[in-house]
Order: structure tokens, then C-alpha cells, then sequence
């Protein structure tokens, strides 16, 4: 659970994102959106762009990257079919919003980080929020975190070029990734299961993401 820190004055807004962007538009795991009607979004934006927190388009946060706009992070996460025993591996800590609302959805949220900074910014706001079943590292996404491994599911927050082969060998057998793919133009959610050690990928809906750094071949 999140901890009370004080008063919430977006209590509202954040409800009005959950029922206008989210049930909306097709999301119907209530874990998912009472996950997201209580992490505090704004908790994890610069002052400046507080206001428009529970809006529905991303936000710049440090180190040149963004916070999803919430409605691709809800469909990201229910694509994925968590439950209350699933471990995950997130790639692309980012400024831990996502990584908040998947401590809220499984049993523990392993998080890799390119940038030291976005790394150490993310665990000190999850900690300070009373959040304690995530484990965030700094290191290369796309090798993922093969002592962790396998996961139940996978949640890549940066476009590869192709599904890097390391975080598929890191998914469990019949378990789920997604993950955007493309250059920045031509982007699309993939969703990667693993039946019979092989990949079976659904094509998803467009989308935008900031480049995954990484190399090596396509599964």
C-alpha cells in the first residue's frame, strides 16, 4: 500500500483520469485501476508540470526521457494479465511511476535503469512512499537480469529495433512481454509469449517511445 504523506489534493483528478482515460477506452482489470487511482502520479513529475499530471499526454522528466501518457501505461501493464504472485522485470525505471502501480499488481517489481540518476530519483521517491517489494538497478535494459530470473512477465518502457534476445531467454515459460519495437516514426506495441520456448508475438497499436540503448540480434 502507499503511504499517506499528506493530503492529496489531485485525489479528484486522479480519479477522473482513471474513469475518463482508462475505463474509457477499454481497461477492465479493477486491480489495474484501483492500482492507478492510488499511486500519486504527480509524486513523480517535476514541480513544474504538476498540474497537468493526470492529463493525458507524457511528460519530460530528467535525463532527457518522458513519463508515459497513463493510458499506454495501463494498457502495457493489463496486456500482461498480472497476478498478485507474478515477478517482473521492468526495463526503463524511468521516473518509477510504472514501477509504482506494478508494486501494487506483483508480488515483486525488478527495475533496470540506464541512468544513474533517473535510477536513484525513482527508488528514493517509491521509498518515500512507503513502497518496499521493488528492487531498481542501474545497467543496460536490454540485458535484462538474468540472476532474477525467469520472470512471469516483462515490461520494456523503451523501442527496441527487434525483441533483444537476452530478456526472452529471461521470460518463463508461458510467460508474457511487451514491448514497443520499431524506429521512432513507426513504433508498435508487441505483446512476446513464450509457448514451447518459441516467441508468439501479437501486434498491438501504435505508439512513441524513446529509444532503448542496446545491441544484438532479434529472437
Amino acid at each position: 500500500m502507499v503511504a499517506e504523506l499528506q493530503p492529496d489534493r489531485f485525489a479528484v483528478e486522479r480519479q477522473h483520469m482513471v474513469e475518463t482515460q482508462l475505463s474509457a477506452r477499454g481497461i477492465r482489470d479493477q486491480r489495474l485501476l484501483d492500482a492507478m487511482a492510488s499511486i500519486p502520479r504527480h509524486e513523480f513529475v517535476e514541480a513544474r508540470y504538476r498540474n497537468q499530471a493526470y492529463e493525458d499526454h507524457p511528460l519530460p522528466i530528467a535525463a532527457g526521457q518522458t513519463i508515459s501518457q497513463p493510458y499506454i501505461v495501463a494498457l502495457m501493464l493489463d496486456l500482461l494479465h498480472l497476478e498478485p504472485s507474478s515477478k517482473v522485470l521492468e526495463i526503463g525505471t524511468g521516473s518509477g511511476y510504472q514501477t509504482a502501480v506494478l508494486t501494487q499488481l506483483a508480488t515483486h517489481v525488478y527495475s533496470v535503469e540506464r541512468h544513474p540518476e533517473l535510477a536513484r530519483q525513482a527508488a528514493d521517491t517509491l521509498s518515500r512512499l512507503g513502497l518496499t517489494n521493488f528492487t531498481v538497478v542501474t545497467g543496460d535494459g536490454s540485458r535484462g537480469l538474468a540472476q532474477y530470473a525467469p520472470f512471469d512477465a516483462i515490461v520494456v518502457s523503451a523501442a527496441a529495433s527487434q525483441v533483444p534476445p537476452a530478456l526472452f531467454e529471461q521470460l518463463r515459460e508461458g510467460g508474457r512481454m511487451i514491448i514497443p519495437v520499431g524506429p521512432p516514426e513507426a513504433q508498435e506495441l508487441q505483446l512476446v509469449r513464450k509457448q514451447g520456448g518459441k516467441a508468439v508475438i501479437a501486434l498491438r497499436e501504435g505508439c512513441r517511445f524513446v529509444p532503448l540503448i542496446s545491441g544484438g540480434d532479434s529472437v
